[in-house]
């Protein structure tokens, strides 16, 4: 027990700080698509790669030290069967969900601790349907019966698994895997440093700089912190793996999937064998953004409006908890969890968590100028302004 409650302290302590910082510098993934798409600024988007691209540099390098290995992450990133419907689907479903749901799976945790009732709600409704996903047949029936047929398995083809450098390393008939990741990844990140910094302007908003940069931090400490050697004397003490009792593994953070494990914690009385890496890792941010509040004075209790405001947080809630699981993550879980493992299905979610916002949003847009509109008015407007359709099937004249 004593090495478990040692790597519990050391994910709380990241936990505190990721929600202490992104309380703090108002990181906001929701927020980030929203300026990009509504006013064309970029700055909090960057914010969100600046993060990405420190994890995938730290993840590459403590991966090339043999200090982790991601191929066994609990979370199967790099699974050869590339589940694309999952990806697809999943992504825009939580994409729009966090819309609805006043921010995504972080964001919700850290209004929680900023005294947001509204986002205790989506917590409970979100995890239910995690936990609905991961611990009923709901996933099976629902999804997993016609999407597993049609996801391809690479590994017919001999690649080992979906990680960019794995597949490059296989077109180009490399043997030397490792310096392909270890090349692709400081390349991947450092390119997406340069994007961020070249123009000068980025820095000029030092709480997107620090924001994003303490995020990516503590997603490749949490992968250093579960994969090193104090990760597998964890494992090997607490018999944490045997189903269908939550496991710990090489993890980072992502939080719906451990909306659903809080419920099974706090349903078997707070018994300390169900307090997971995830667990602790949520109640922790919610308890870092809470200290945050209560020293900025901004802690502020809010409750739902009305009626409709009410449903449509849970319809929210609803949507990041199923495309959550579906998905295998959310925008800190895979958006920057799951880009640091370079795995190709963790790109693919991120782009789809971006469609799925950005339709909402411009959907909203629309809607709120054209009050009379129907849906599929305003959606195929807001799928032409996307450029996902010829502008020629727009219904609506572009606001």
């Amino acid at each position: 027990m004593e090495i478990s409650v040692i790597l519990l302290t050391y994910t709380s302590i990241l936990g505190f700080i990721l929600g202490f910082v992104v309380c703090k510098t108002n990181f906001c993934t929701m927020g980030a698509v929203s300026d990009w798409v509504n006013i064309g600024d970029l700055s909090r988007f960057k914010s969100w790669m600046l993060a990405s691209a420190i994890a995938i540099i730290g993840v590459t390098v403590f991966e090339f030290m043999s200090y982790i290995d991601l191929n066994d992450s609990r979370i199967p990133y790099r699974n050869s069967v590339f589940l694309w419907p999952r990806y697809i689907i999943g992504g825009v479903m939580f994409g729009v969900g966090m819309t609805y749901a006043s921010g995504c799976g972080n964001k919700v945790l850290i209004r929680v601790g900023g005294g947001n009732l509204k986002s205790i709600v989506v917590l409970l409704v979100a995890g239910l349907m995690a936990y609905i996903m991961t611990r009923t047949d709901f996933y099976g029936v629902i999804f997993h019966s016609w999407m597993n047929p049609i996801s391809p398995d690479l590994a017919v083809l001999g690649i080992d698994d979906q990680s960019l450098p794995t597949i490059i390393s296989f077109i180009t008939s490399s043997s030397n895997t490792a310096y392909y990741k270890l090349i692709i990844g400081l390349l991947t990140g450092l390119a997406i440093l340069y994007y961020i910094f070249r123009s000068g302007t980025f820095v000029k908003n030092m709480d997107n700089v620090v924001g994003g940069f303490i995020v990516g931090s503590v997603v490749a400490l949490a992968w250093y912190l579960t994969g090193s050697s104090l990760g597998e004397e964890w494992i090997e003490t607490n018999n944490f793996l045997d189903s269908p009792l939550p496991g710990v593994g090489v993890q980072s953070f992502t939080f719906i999937n451990p909306m659903g494990e809080s419920i099974i914690y706090l349903s078997q009385s707070a018994n300390m064998y169900y307090l997971t890496f995830g667990v602790t890792a949520l109640l922790s941010v919610i308890l870092g953004s809470f200290v945050y509040s209560i020293m900025s004075k901004n802690f502020r209790i809010e409750w739902f409006q009305s009626k409709e405001d009410l449903k449509r947080h849970i319809i929210g809630a609803v949507l990041i908890g199923i495309g959550g699981v579906l998905s295998l993550g959310c925008t800190i879980g895979q958006g920057v969890s799951g880009v640091s493992t370079l795995a190709l299905g963790s790109f693919v979610t991120l782009i789809s968590i971006v469609i799925g916002a950005s339709i909402a949003m411009k959907i909203e847009y629309y809607n709120a100028v054209y009050e009379d509109c129907s849906f599929f008015d305003s959606l195929r407007s807001s799928l032409a302004d996307l450029k996902l359709i010829p502008n020629k099937f727009r219904a609506l004249e572009k606001i």
